[in-house]
Formats: C-alpha cells, structure tokens, sequence
C-alpha cells in the first residue's frame, strides 16, 4: 500500500499528478482523467490534475484569455494551477490573483520548460543556473500563497547539461523556502524529451531533501508507476505524455499506486475508446461553449487516440478534421468496437521526442557565474509547451 502524501494543506491520498501540457490539459481533458482515476478508487482526491502552463504575467495583469485558461474542473477537489515566470514580483502577484480571485488551491512553478524561445530568455529549465533568482521566485511565491494556506510546488530537471546540474540548489533553495514539494522530470534541458528518464537522479534528489519529491519521466504504465516508486523512494508520480490518447491511464495509476500493485481492469477495446472520444467531445464543448472550437481541439487528440489500432488512412485524416459530434459518431461506426487494445504500444513512448539539443539556447554569457547580472534582466513571457 502507498503511504498517502501530505502536500501543505493537501492531503492526497492517491499520490497520481497529470502533469500540465500546453494545449491538452484545459478543464475538459482534467476532467476526463479525473473521472477515470475517481472510477478506479473510493478514496477522494484521486490525484492532482495540474491546469495547463500559464504565464506568471497574463495572470498579474488579469489578461482575459489568459484567466480563460484557468477555467476550472468544478468536481475537482484540488484546482492546481501551473505558473510560469522569471519576475519574482510578477510571480507573487499572479499567485495572489490566482488564489484570491480564481480560487486556485494549488500553485506548481515551472523550471523545467526545455523550448528555446523560453529558454533564450533565461526561463524554464535554464532558470536555477541562476541561484539568487531562483531563491527570490520561490521566497516570494511562497509568501503571497501563505495566507490563502495554498501550497507551492516547483517541478525542475536534472540541470542544463551533464556538466551544469541544478537539482540539488533547487531542492536546498526550496526546502528553505517554504516550497511543499518538487516534481523532477529526469531530464536535463538538453535532453528535451529525448533518450530514457534517469530514474537515479531522482533517487539522489529523494536522499538529498526532506520534502517530497514526485518523480516524472517515462511512466507509460501503471506497473512503470510502481517501479518508480520501488526503485527512487519518491512520494508521487506525475504523468504527462503516458497519458496522451489514454485518459483511462489514471485509472490504471490510481487503482495500482492505491493498492500497491498493478491489479488493473483489462485494457479498452476500440469501442471502449471511441466512447472515450465521444466524452471527451462533450466535455470540450462544455468548456468552450461551442461546438466548432470543440472540435478543433478536439482533433490533435485523434492521432493518440487511435494510435496503434487498424484505422484506415482515410478514416484517419477524416477523423482529424471532424466538425461535429454527430460526424463523429458516423466515423467511429466505420470501426470494428471489439478490435483490442495494440499490445505492441504498451510502454511505447507517446507524443514528442527528438534528439538532444544540439545547442542550448540561453541569455549571453548565462553560464559565467551563478548569480544574475542586474544590468541584463531576464524576462519569459511568451507560450511554452511543457517541462
């Protein structure tokens, strides 16, 4: 049986997180998993389903679209929001609008973002490199969600490279800092989403902290979740690409991390996962209101969906450009409901991968010295898509 984990004011007795992902994980798809996890165990919450990443300033300055972001999943029992910035005051304000404004009952910051556009800028995972920075950030975010009893979390990689590695400033500078947890995605920025999960690195940063650590990286499976936890000694487990397509995934992970042991239903067959789509449809247009923006959200998620399974090339692209429910519906009766699940994509990586980053992009000269130089400031306030 795993140990229930106490995040702040949290109490979660299902260890499981869905990690943020820039345009999937909006209310519908939060709900989606939720669902699944909460049909799987008796126990409430059923894990923590983290809104998508949001910049630290759209929140401060209370830009529309950017509050539309933060819509929330009204069943969930803990509204976890994740924060992205490099301004420690703007951080500290976005946190204080978010919990007095919007209700948020969960801040993660984001230092693991690997996209150069965020990275450039000295954002993201390249952001530790620079200790004095990192510890402003983390003192002041805890700060502004104190009286909102809010708990704040960091999720942060291995480091920029093999030679620059932060993990360790990171656990020490937010152990001090009040931060309630940190969730290492076992990766360095240069990495990206390439190559295997270091699974060591987060055993060393379990032994080298006192708070809880969450390990994320290369859980496809359930019985992927149980061998993280064996294996590192972390609290939790959060997964974001394993989940891409297989919503029923947080059922899997909270049936097994509740029990201890991978004693999950059978997989969904085909027809299985078309209702799955056909929900996940509804959702979407509840959250956005109409149909039409419905379903060009929608239509990423068909390739995940599908993957693996004998749907014609034409079906597929028709599937990726559906308009409504009801065509929907008319292409999923094309499809053969009892085809079972494709066992050849079972701890099969999901979504993006690539190579390492050949070059790492960063602000001039960011890796002279570990402190942050005042008369070159850094500022990240654009789109990104995941750490």
């Amino acid at each position: 049986m795993t140990t229930a984990l106490n995040l702040g004011s949290i109490h979660l007795p299902v260890p499981v997180f869905l990690a943020p992902m820039a345009g999937v994980t909006n209310s519908a798809y939060r709900r989606l998993c939720r669902e699944q996890a909460e049909s799987g165990v008796e126990v409430r919450p059923a894990g923590v389903f983290t809104c998508e990443m949001i910049t630290a300033r759209g929140v401060a300055d209370r830009i529309a679209k950017t509050g539309a972001m933060m819509a929330p999943d009204t069943g969930d029992r803990v509204f976890s929001v994740q924060l992205y910035g490099t301004d420690p005051d703007v951080v500290a304000r976005a946190i204080t609008v978010a919990c007095g404004e919007h209700g948020v009952t969960h801040v993660d910051l984001n230092f693991g973002c690997p996209v150069p556009k965020v990275t450039r800028r000295g954002g993201g995972g390249v952001l530790p490199w620079k200790r004095d920075r990192f510890a402003q950030i983390v003192t002041e975010a805890t700060a502004s969600a104190a009286p909102y009893n809010v708990p704040v979390t960091v999720k942060t990689r291995i480091g920029i490279d093999d030679d620059h590695v932060t993990m360790f400033d990171v656990g020490r500078i937010a152990e001090q800092a009040g931060i309630a947890g940190i969730t290492l995605h076992a990766r360095t920025v240069e990495q990206a989403y390439s190559g295997q999960a270091r699974w060591s690195a987060i055993a060393e940063l379990v032994q080298a902290v006192s708070i809880p650590v969450i390990g994320n990286g290369d859980i496809w499976e359930a019985s992927d979740a149980l061998a993280m936890l064996e294996q590192t000694g972390c609290a939790g487990v959060s997964v974001g690409r394993g989940a891409l397509g297989r919503p029923w995934l947080f059922r899997d992970l909270a049936i097994a991390v509740a029990k201890g042991r991978a004693e999950v239903p059978a997989l969904p067959d085909l027809g299985q996962v078309c209702a799955m789509v056909r929900r996940h449809g509804e959702l979407l247009i509840e959250h956005f209101g109409d149909e039409r923006h419905a379903m060009a959200d929608l239509r990423k998620h068909m390739a995940w969906y599908f993957k693996g399974f004998a749907v014609g090339g034409d079906l597929r692209r028709d599937l990726g450009m559906v308009a409504s429910l009801d065509q929907i519906d008319e292409l999923m009766s094309r499809l053969d409901p009892a085809e079972p699940f494709p066992a050849h994509e079972l701890h099969a990586p999901r979504g993006r991968q690539g190579a390492p980053r050949a070059r790492i992009a960063m602000p001039h000269r960011w890796l002279d010295s570990r402190t942050l130089d005042s008369d070159a400031p850094i500022d990240v306030e654009s789109d990104a898509v995941g750490g």
